[in-house]
Formats: C-alpha cells, structure tokens, sequence
C-alpha cells in the first residue's frame, strides 16, 4: 500500500512538473490528460511486447490503492469541507433557493434522462443492460464534481454571483447524487441498503434519512467546531480542531447511515460564515492556507489518479461506441436538467442568460464518478460503466475545461449590458 502510494505521489509529481514547465495548462487537466497520455502509452508498449507486463503491473499499483476508497472514504471529505470552507457562505446563504432547487432537481432529472436513454443506446448496440443498471450509470455521472468545478472557477474569474451559483450547485449536487447512486444501488440489490424491499416509501425515507441527516448533522459538527475554536487562541491546536471535526465526522456519519459529503459541505459552510469570528486573524491565515494547500494538493493528486485509470478497462469497440455517445447524452441532459429547474429561479435571482449555458458547459465530471463505477461489483455490465464513466469524465475535464474561457467572457459581457432584476 505504501509502495503504490509512493509511486503514484512521484507520477504525479513528474506529470505537473511537466504540466507546469512546458504546458501550462490548467493543473487539474494537465494532470489528468498527461496520466491519460502516459497510460496510453503504457497499454501500447505492454502490447507490442517492448515493456511486456508493464500493464498489468502498473494496474496492480492502482488497484492495491483503491480509487473507491481513496476518495469516497478518503480524500472526499478533505475536498468538500475545503471547498466549502474557501467560500463565501453569507453570499451562498442570500442564493440558497436556487442553490439548493438547482442541486436537487437537476440531479434527479439528470439522472433518469442518462439513465433511460443509456438504456436505449445499450440496447441498440446489442449490449444487454439492465435498467436498473442503466440508472446506476445515470446516478453516477450526473452530479457535477466539486473538485473541478472550483478548480475551473478560481482560473476563469466568473461574476461572483454567478461563481457562488456553480460552486454551491456543485457541492450540494455532489452529495445529493451520492445519495441518489447509494438509493439506487439498494434498489437494484448490489449496494449497503440492499435488502430492504424497495417501496417508494422505503425509497423516500432512506434519501430523506441520508440528505436530511447529511445537513442536519454538518449543522452540528459546524457548531460543535465553532464553540470550541472560539475559546481559546493557539493556531495549531484549533487547526487541529477542524481536521479531527473533517476526519472524525465524516466516519461518524457514515456510521450513523447519513450522507457524509453533504455533511462536510453544511460544516464548511458553517466554519466559514463564523470564521472571522471563530479565529483571530493570524488563525484564520494559518487555518486558510493549511486547507487551501492540502485541497490543492489532494486534487492534483486525485487528477493524476484519474489519467491513469485508463489502464483499468479493457473495453470491446460496442462498449467504446455507446461511451462516445454518452458523452453527447451526458451533456444534452445537464442542459435540459439545468433550463428546467433554472426557469424556476432565473427571473427571481436577476442571473444572466448565459448562465445556464456556464452551468451546463461548466459541468464537469471528476473523481466522484469514477468512484462510484469503480465501487460496482464484479457483473456482465460492470466495464461498459466503467468505460463510459470515463469518457464522460475525461471528454468534461479535457474539452470543457479547456474551452471555459471564451463562454465566460460572453457572459461577462452579456450580464453587463443587462439590468439585474431583483
């Protein structure tokens, strides 16, 4: 475990290098397109027989690793308590109708519109999927990844209300398709709450218990982190604090059976809307930076990770045609999940007409995603996921988040010449 994880910080750290000082592209996508290149590369190498073996060896690193629970039970509630905390939570709380309609919504659209058309493309192509299946495909690539989103943000200079919009979207959508996925997956009997005969009640309370508890539960673990910090004065210790409340909350919660990503989002946001309050200001600086860097770190890591999962599947061409097609399935439906609930809040929240185009062009996938397909069991349909997932994934961190910059500056401009409605 050591070892692979040792080889994979030194991969990682050589790809940026080379991202940084001949490329310069965006870190995150860089990372992820050079992991991609170098697996490729790998693959061609192990199969003209000049570096025989190397596939498989390099896949056996990835695998003692873990992708699933490097992120889900791993790195996940590092990023999103980040994320959060880096936000602005007043502004969030003033946009918190569309945040939260736009978060719940077009997750939950985006997930039968994937997962009912993959069903249908699955089909044609002779590839055998069940529906339940296909809605598990659905569940899964549907929520936006926090991780790149805010990673997009910082660089592209987006208007702050429109910022606030997407990165809150994208951290409660995050959490709330975690939910979706897991309810799923009992339904179709491969998950944790498998077993339970799936009624719509049962369906209902089982995501109303994991969402309603996930926030309820964030709420307290941010107010448990607030009378605590606020008492005393000494930097390491109170950024002790906040790591033990990250760490020792999200286990906790996944005990408890709530949702630990929602959870770690509403304790961000809590720390964040008091932290002026919570910590002196030298703190504070200390407590910024510290999640700040590890969020940095972590996510160029993650990215690496995700290039180089390329070297897990071992797809037929029917598998690679349905993934392709995915992608443009994919993005149809964040737009339409996306205009739908937005007609709901636009007019209300005064927001340009380019935002649903930045909320649909701005959607990328990421390592949650590919988590959960990872996650999956062993089954006839589990690398067609797989390989999907991926190149829905890799086409929105590649192709969007490399095109981003001409969309935002038209909307920069189209919002200045409109008046914002109250």
């Amino acid at each position: 475990m050591l070892t692979a994880f040792a080889v994979l910080l030194c991969v990682t750290a050589f790809l940026a290098y080379l991202n940084e000082r001949f490329v310069r592209f965006p870190t995150t996508v860089g990372v992820t397109l050079a992991g991609a290149l170098a697996g490729i590369l790998l693959v061609t190498l192990d199969g003209v027989g000049m570096i025989p073996g190397v596939r498989h060896w390099v896949a056996s690193l990835l695998k003692t690793l873990n992708f699933t629970e490097f992120v889900l039970n791993g790195i996940l509630s590092v990023l999103l308590f980040a994320g959060a905390l880096g936000l602005n939570a007043r502004q969030m709380l003033r946009q918190r109708a569309s945040i939260l309609t736009l978060a719940l919504f077009s997750t939950v659209i985006s997930t039968f519109l994937i997962g009912f058309t993959a069903y249908g493309v699955f089909t044609l192509l002779g590839l055998k999927v069940p529906l339940l299946w296909a809605l598990l495909f659905g569940a899964l690539i549907s929520p936006t990844d926090p991780v790149a989103v805010l990673d997009l943000l910082k660089r592209a200079k987006v208007p702050a209300k429109i910022e606030t919009l997407i990165a809150g979207e994208s951290l409660f959508n995050d959490g709330i398709g975690v939910v979706i996925f897991l309810v799923m997956a009992g339904v179709a009997g491969i998950g944790a709450h498998h077993g339970a005969e799936p009624t719509v009640m049962n369906v209902l309370g089982l995501f109303a218990r994991e969402a309603l508890g996930g926030l309820a539960f964030g709420a307290a673990l941010g107010g448990i982190g607030y009378l605590l910090v606020r008492r005393i004065d000494q930097p390491a210790v109170e950024l002790l604090i906040t790591v033990a409340l990250v760490i020792g909350g999200y286990d906790a919660a996944a005990t408890l059976g709530i949702s630990g990503p929602l959870a770690m989002v509403v304790a961000g946001l809590v720390m964040s809307a008091v932290k002026h309050r919570a910590f002196s200001e030298e703190t504070r600086h200390h407590v910024e930076g510290f999640w700040e860097t590890i969020d940095q770190v972590l996510n160029i890591i993650l990215f690496a990770f995700i290039g180089l999962d390329v070297l897990l599947t071992r797809p037929s061409g029917a598998q690679i045609t349905a993934s392709v097609i995915m992608i443009a399935v994919a993005l149809a439906a964040r737009y339409v999940s996306v205009a739908l609930p937005f007609s709901l809040v636009r007019a209300r929240g005064g927001y340009g007409r380019y935002t649903v185009r930045l909320l649909t062009w701005g959607g990328l996938r990421g390592g949650i995603a590919i988590s959960l397909a990872l996650g999956l069991p062993s089954s006839p349909y589990t690398t067609l996921v797989i390989t999907a997932t991926y190149a829905v994934v890799l086409w929105t961190i590649a192709a969007q988040g490399l095109t981003i910059m001409p969309l935002v500056h038209k909307a920069i401009a189209a919002d200045s010449e409109e008046p914002v409605q109250g």
